[in-house]
């Protein structure tokens, strides 16, 4: 037999605790302790065996895994082809997507695009846009503007979630969109729009429509200023795909992130370019963070970055100032500040370059980021490159990381990353040691300390 038994939970980090608090202790989040039923197992006298006497008769039985079908789970494309590369190939039929964004990325404006495409391919599928967020005239209009007007697409301006449902029955759909979930009303569950309570139900819900209809289902959702999914962290444990959509305001360039995929890998990134007529796919995102000269200048260095599966081309540039100031400013766009500065302190310590008197300006083309410890040699080597004014030679690119005691160490996916750039015309890559055979036609220069790979720079 079994009894309940109360306790409270927290819903952004399911910490339990025996009593309610307002302030959950271990994630710190306020009025997010919730009571939860727990059931616990009482024996009837000792040497019973209590799971016999709980046992249910299972409405189906076990079926052995090579005798289930898996052809009706294939994912099906969506026709942005950018975007299946980060689901893995498609939608799945009743799978949940979640698109996460902060407001004004585009997150609508690719949803729509979704939807008119997914209409395009099969005159059998059909597609619901439902929005909380905005009037129906208002879509009509983006939809005018991007070219995405469809007589298979379906809108419905609604934010109670039983009228959605209704809207389901009625067009019955092979595609949901639902703008957004924060905005979405349950009636018969407690809470505040966009609260905790209202948006686990409404995902609940919209996942068990999803799992029983087989309706691939695309949510769109808010986020903090941290950058995170608004909302309860169990919402990411609720759905099937998490995927962030990223963009810098002063740049069209847009990119979704996959976090989370149960079908396919998690690490991959889809790059888009935000125009006024809409948004397209870019496949070859590489040369939008180079900057394209005759002649290479000094203080600037190409590396290859991994942003995820894909091998990303950008360029790193550094200028290095007399300072009439006690403390030499330090300025970083586009990269880890901290990474940096551990950077400059390596190579004034271990190569002699004196940057602690002077200002050092550090920054990336084209709105990159480049987070990833194999960029540390090219900032490295652009940084002393503007210090003595000598240009690196044309066609060199330069990846490895840098660590305290000069030397450089091995990154992943060499050969990937070379690839791309003899790709892209360079014929000459600073490496770390042991990193393989290059590409044919690209001469490679293994280093094992930063003195080495400065050795590159032709004498001032």
């Amino acid at each position: 037999m079994a009894k309940p038994k109360s306790s409270f939970r927290c819903s952004s980090c399911q910490h339990s605790m025996a009593k309610w608090v307002g302030r959950c202790p271990d994630c710190g989040s306020w009025g997010s302790i919730e009571e939860v039923a727990v059931l616990t197992a009482v024996a009837s006298r000792p040497g019973a065996t209590a799971a016999r006497g709980a046992s249910m008769v299972p409405t189906s039985p076990a079926t052995p895994i090579s005798q289930i079908n898996g052809t009706s789970t294939r994912a099906k494309p969506t026709g942005v082809p950018e975007l299946d590369r980060v689901l893995g190939g498609g939608l799945v039929p009743g799978s949940v997507v979640l698109l996460a964004g902060e407001p004004g990325v585009g997150k609508s404006t690719l949803l729509l695009e979704v939807v008119h495409r997914w209409a395009q391919r099969d005159p059998q599928d059909r597609a619901l846009y439902v929005t909380g967020e905005e009037s129906a005239g208002q879509v009509r209009l983006r939809a005018d503007r991007t070219n995405s007007v469809h007589e298979r697409v379906f809108l419905a301006a609604e934010s109670d979630l039983a009228t959605v449902f209704g809207h389901v029955e009625q067009v019955r759909p092979t595609l949901l969109i639902v703008d957004s979930v924060q905005t979405m009303l349950a009636a018969d569950v407690e809470g505040v729009v966009g609260g905790v309570t209202q948006v686990r139900a409404i995902t609940s819900a919209l996942t068990s429509l999803a799992k029983s209809s087989g309706i691939p289902v695309l949510l769109i959702g808010h986020v903090t200023k941290d950058g995170a999914v608004a909302g309860p962290r169990a919402l990411e444990h609720l759905v099937d795909v998490v995927l962030h959509f990223e963009g810098d305001k002063h740049s069209t360039l847009r990119m979704v992130r996959g976090v989370k995929n149960r079908f396919g890998a998690a690490d991959e990134v889809g790059c888009f370019e935000l125009r006024e007529d809409g948004i397209e796919c870019v496949s070859d995102p590489s040369g939008l963070f180079l900057h394209h000269r005759d002649d290479t200048v000094p203080g600037t260095a190409v590396t290859v970055t991994m942003d995820g599966k894909r091998p990303l081309l950008g360029e790193v540039q550094a200028l290095v100032a007399t300072s009439h100031n006690p403390s030499p400013r330090r300025a970083v766009s586009g990269m880890d500040s901290a990474r940096v500065s551990m950077v400059l302190a390596v190579l004034e310590r271990r190569c002699g370059v004196k940057v602690s008197d002077k200002e050092v300006y550090a920054a990336t083309v084209g709105g990159m980021r480049l987070t990833e410890p194999s960029a540390d040699l090219a900032l490295a080597v652009a940084v002393a490159s503007a210090f003595k004014d000598a240009a690196l030679p044309p066609g060199v690119v330069v990846l490895g990381e840098v660590g305290l005691a000069g030397e450089v160490r091995r990154v992943t996916g060499v050969d990937r990353r070379l690839a791309e750039a003899k790709r892209l015309g360079f014929t000459h890559a600073v490496v770390p040691r042991d990193s393989g055979t290059p590409p044919a036609g690209m001469r490679a220069t293994e280093v094992t300390n930063l003195g080495e790979a400065l050795r590159v720079l032709p004498r001032a």
